[in-house]
């Protein structure tokens, strides 16, 4: 008795910032200067009244991909540590250079895309810090993890959710499908290629499987707008995630009818020069479809894009400029049941 009363008001840390029962507290997890300059994570700790598991919510992976990191500026106004069993560690902007600079994919310090260099290291690049950061102080101290994205500034981006069926852990694999479900995008790719060495594991959810920590990956926004509808889903998805995990009180939600994909194909552009886009995000394609053009800057086309495979648009990018090696868009094929 005495060891689960001191285990239910022992304060929670992550950097500087310290939470204890019952508490709300915001601050900034400090990463230090090294090769590059120093930055900051902006992270909110909410601590419950009552014991319970520990939630991890990021957002700001890519500092373009908005409308999560929004929606985590509602959570903290509105989750009420009174109401909470357990404790809720929302990364508000994991990767700031980006955001303040409004690149996409990378961090314009170094490069390096954040959701590429996973666990990250102590003396590295600001990215690699980062990430080690992040590692560290977050994902180790997690119970579970969502990873929240969104098409990047330049994706148009239907909502669909990763689910890691990785085979190493197989309770973690069980756990993290509920979750899935629970967040409630109806389209849910089954992820089996992500590397099994923790050591090199690449992925901010990745990370945490692989460490025994049950971990999704949403994606929910397009075109680094923050649109309303993508907002309110990603703000509605935490608290059906926070009932799931019996963190809150009331109903639990499931996806009815998910629809299953069970490989994708992500097509890059073969030159540098203009992208012209002939399909829409959640629309359904054959194989073969062309997906949009390349052309030279002058107009004259290189290449057209076809789809691989039969299957649904996921996203595609909607923004004229590309380089050699880019994304144009994804397509997943839909599992036969």
């Amino acid at each position: 008795m005495l060891c689960s009363l001191l285990l239910a008001i022992q304060a929670v840390t992550v950097g500087s910032v310290t939470a204890r029962q019952g508490e709300k507290v915001s601050g900034y997890l400090d990463i230090p200067a090294g090769v590059d300059s120093a930055t900051r994570v902006p992270v909110t700790l909410l601590r419950g009244r009552q014991s319970g598991p520990t939630l991890a919510l990021v957002a700001g992976t890519h500092g373009s991909e908005v409308a999560p990191i929004i929606a985590l500026q509602r959570v903290r106004q509105a989750l009420d540590p009174a109401e909470l069993r357990g404790t809720v560690i929302l990364v508000h902007i994991a990767n700031m250079p980006s955001f303040v600079h409004r690149t996409i994919y990378r961090n314009p310090w170094d490069q390096k895309n954040l959701n590429r260099v996973y666990p990250g290291k102590p003396n590295g690049t600001v990215t690699e810090r980062i990430a080690y950061a992040i590692t560290t102080q977050i994902i180790e101290k997690a119970d579970y993890l969502v990873d929240m994205h969104a098409g990047d500034g330049n994706e148009s981006l239907r909502p669909y959710t990763y689910w890691s069926d990785l085979r190493v852990d197989r309770r973690v694999d069980s756990l993290a499908k509920l979750m899935a479900l629970a967040w409630g995008n109806d389209h849910i790719i089954i992820d089996t290629g992500r590397p099994k060495d923790p050591a090199a594991s690449v992925y901010t959810t990745n990370t945490a499987n692989l460490r025994g920590t049950p971990a999704i990956t949403t994606e929910v926004g397009y075109l680094g707008v923050p649109d309303e509808e993508m907002i309110a889903r990603n703000y509605r998805s935490v608290f059906r995630l926070l009932r799931h995990l019996e963190m809150l009180p009331g109903t639990k939600e499931y996806v009815e009818h998910p629809v299953w994909i069970d490989r994708n194909e992500v097509l890059t552009s073969p030159e540098n020069g203009t992208w012209h886009a002939l399909v829409r995000r959640g629309e359904t394609v054959q194989k073969g479809t062309p997906l949009g053009r390349v052309t030279d800057y002058f107009g004259n086309e290189i290449a057209v894009v076809r789809s691989p495979m039969t299957g649904v648009v996921l996203y595609v990018v909607g923004t004229p400029a590309i380089s050699k090696g880019e994304p144009l868009g994804m397509v997943g094929h839909l599992l036969e049941q």
